[in-house]
C-alpha cells in the first residue's frame, strides 16, 4: 500500500511527532513504533509490502526530522506519553507493533492501558547497550556523529569493521545514520533507567513476539529478547527465517508478510 498522508501530533507544550499513514486511514490497522537509529521513512518498504491491514500508521518518534526535539526531561515515560497522544489523535489500532526500543515502549504502554493486540520484534530490555554509554556520551558531547554510528554498530550491535565501512561507502545512507545517531545517547540513557513492571503488557488482549532466526540465543539481541520474553509467558513467539535485528532493512517484504500473517479477525 502507498502512503496517503502525514499527520502532525502535538505531544504537550514542548514537542510533537509526525505519523506516516498508509492505506485507508479511516480504518484501524497496524500502528508501528520504530526503535533507535530508525525513523518512519526507514519503515516505508515494510509498510508498502503489507496487504492484510486496512491501514499502516508509522510513528516518527521525537528526535527525528520532521518530528520535534527530545526535550530536556526526556525519558521512556516521554515515549509512552507520546504514543498515548498518537492513539488519542488517530484512534485505537487493531494492533500495535514495536521494533527493538519501540517494542519495549509498546509493551510498557500495554501495561497501563488496554491494547487489543501487541506485536514486538526483538524488544530490548532495560540496560541494553549500557556498556557503551560512556563512549556515546563523549561522542555526543563532541558532536562526533560518525563515531556515534561506529559505536552503535561495533560496540553495541557487534557488527564487523568491514560492515561499518560498507555503510560508510554509501554517502546518503551514512548521512542518514549520522542524523539518527543524534538522539541515541539520550535514548540509551532512558533505556538504562527504565524498569519492567511485574504487570508488563498485562492489559494486552494478545501478544506476539518476533525474533530473527539468526539472533536466537545470540548476544546482544537474542539474549535481550529472552529477558523480555521471560516476563511474557502468555506471548506467542514467531521466528523470522534467515534474518537478524534489521529485517526491516534487509528483508522488508518478508517482515511485511509475517506481520500480515498476524492479523487476527
Amino acid at each position: 500500500m502507498e502512503r496517503t498522508f502525514q499527520k502532525v501530533v502535538p505531544t504537550g507544550a514542548d514537542s510533537w511527532v509526525t505519523v506516516d499513514i498508509y492505506g485507508n486511514g479511516a480504518q484501524p490497522g497496524l500502528l508501528v513504533v520504530p526503535g533507535v537509529m530508525s525513523d518512519a521513512k526507514g519503515w516505508r518498504h515494510v509498510a508498502r509490502a503489507m496487504t492484510a491491514w486496512p491501514s499502516v500508521v508509522v510513528v516518527n518518534r521525537r528526535g527525528r526530522t520532521p518530528s520535534g526535539p527530545l526535550g530536556d526531561e526526556y525519558s521512556i515515560r516521554t515515549e509512552i506519553d507520546d504514543l498515548t497522544y498518537v492513539l488519542e489523535q488517530i484512534g485505537e489500532p487493531r494492533a500495535l507493533f514495536g521494533w527493538s526500543y519501540g517494542g519495549l515502549i509498546a509493551l510498557l504502554l500495554a501495561s497501563e492501558r488496554p491494547v487489543e493486540h501487541v506485536i514486538a520484534y526483538e524488544p530490548v530490555a532495560p540496560g541494553f547497550g549500557g556498556h557503551a554509554l560512556l563512549s556515546l556520551q563523549e561522542a555526543h558531547e563532541l558532536g562526533d556523529w560518525d563515531h556515534s554510528v561506529e559505536i552503535v554498530n561495533r560496540q553495541i550491535s557487534g557488527f564487523s569493521t568491514e560492515h561499518v565501512e560498507v555503510l560508510r561507502s554509501n554517502s546518503d545512507g551514512w548521512a542518514t545514520l549520522r542524523q539518527l545517531s543524534e538522539p541515541l545517547y539520550a535514548e540509551l540513557v532512558a533505556l538504562s533507567l527504565a524498569e519492567i513492571p511485574g504487570s508488563l503488557a498485562s492489559r494486552a488482549g494478545l501478544i506476539d513476539l518476533i525474533i530473527g532466526e539468526d539472533n536466537i540465543g545470540m548476544a546482544p539481541y537474542g539474549t535481550s529478547f529472552e529477558q523480555v520474553r521471560d516476563r511474557l509467558s502468555q506471548a506467542d513467539v514467531h521466528r523470522l527465517p534467515g534474518q537478524g535485528h534489521l529485517a526491516h532493512v534487509d528483508a522488508p517484504e518478508a517482515l511485511g508478510r509475517m506481520l500480515d500473517s498476524l492479523v487476527r479477525s
